[in-house]
């Protein structure tokens, strides 16, 4: 199948396979819209078991951000890049270099940064040949961002869903505790929630329980848990046909990107009473700050007033959806495509 016809293709402005045997690289560059501006979107590292499991995460994921920048109201486009390989084992300066020159090669259409498999040290090997990177020491590690955009999200859900504008009492289970799901797990303690965490790295999940007060629970039943929250925090694609029936929460809110396995989930969802905040919304806190390094221009106050604006955000699509009985992330969707449209109409 070619890339054309995949489903998630949605008219991808731009698709770059990259190779360089020498160093080992073997990545994929996707630049979904640059109508709103130069498409920007983080790298991800992961052993992809298929060529066509990569095009298909790095197609969703570049339209992602064409949304998430749309609503955050950044003058960016979407795009995003995937390295197909194991951060673990195979990640080098050598590759790391090789990728940022074909990053270099696109002269500003799009620019770089972390995502799962690269961190801020990555990206700073990819500042040595690329002046198109972001996401650097000015502005920071963007977790703790994406943590604090996430949580703003969960206070419109339970203002929405709950009727309540505090979460002290609150169960919220936390699935993955990296970077982000530990900053929220701070936030979440702090703000009077009681948490339960699964994650692959024990680890992570007794740093959560010492520190949080989390009960900790085998990533295969954190679907399963009496919550009143449910926090995708880790990869893509677990709210599908099988997890979904599972879930007790009457709310999905998390960092993750691209939660719903298809879009179909969400109505899935919905016909359970769950409410779900769109993935792209509410983690774009860590975009906002990061962002910085692309426009010259940084200011840590500025930045946490955009991030507290994503509850106003996120409540406003739970309001339209329920007037017009549509799907949150129907509601979502249109949104960020109407300030899309509205972006290449004012370029005539």
């Amino acid at each position: 199948m070619s890339v054309f016809d995949n489903r998630e293709y949605d008219n991808h402005e731009q698709v770059l396979f990259c190779r360089d045997p020498e160093s080992g690289l073997f990545a994929i560059i996707a630049i979904h819209d640059t109508t709103l501006g130069p498409a920007a979107g983080g790298c991800r590292m992961w052993p992809y078991a298929t060529m066509s499991d990569a095009v298909y995460d790095v197609l969703r994921l570049s339209r992602a951000m064409s949304y998430k920048n749309a609503l955050a109201g950044l003058p960016l486009g979407g795009g995003k890049a995937v390295i197909i390989g194991d951060p673990l084992k195979e990640k080098n300066e050598k590759l790391l270099m090789s990728f940022a020159r074909y990053v270099q090669k696109l002269g500003g259409q799009y620019y770089a940064a972390e995502d799962v498999g690269i961190g801020v040290e990555d990206v700073e090997i990819f500042a040595k040949v690329s002046k198109y990177v972001f996401g650097l020491t000015k502005t920071g590690d963007p977790s703790p961002f994406t943590a604090i955009g996430c949580f703003h999200g969960i206070r419109a859900s339970v203002q929405h869903k709950l009727k309540r504008d505090t979460l002290k009492g609150l169960t919220v289970a936390v699935q993955g505790v990296g970077k982000v799901g530990q900053h929220l797990c701070k936030i979440l303690h702090e703000a009077g929630a009681g948490l339960i965490v699964a994650d692959v790295n024990s680890e992570a999940v007794a740093y959560a329980v010492k520190n949080y007060g989390a009960k900790a629970v085998a990533p295969g039943v954190i679907y399963t848990q009496e919550a009143d929250i449910f926090s995708p925090c880790a990869m893509g694609g677990t709210i599908n046909d099988n997890t979904i029936p599972q879930l007790k929460a009457s709310i999905v809110a998390g960092s993750a990107n691209n939660q719903l396995d298809e879009a179909r989930h969400d109505k899935m969802l919905h016909d359970r009473g769950i409410l779900y905040a769109p993935d792209y919304v509410i983690n774009a806190g860590g975009m906002l700050n990061a962002s910085g390094d692309i426009f010259g221009e940084y200011d840590v106050n500025e930045v946490m007033k955009k991030i507290s604006g994503l509850y106003d955000v996120t409540l406003r699509i739970f309001e339209t959806a329920q007037q017009e009985g549509r799907l949150t992330s129907e509601v979502a969707d249109e949104l960020a495509r109407q300030k899309i449209t509205e972006g290449k109409v004012s370029k005539k």
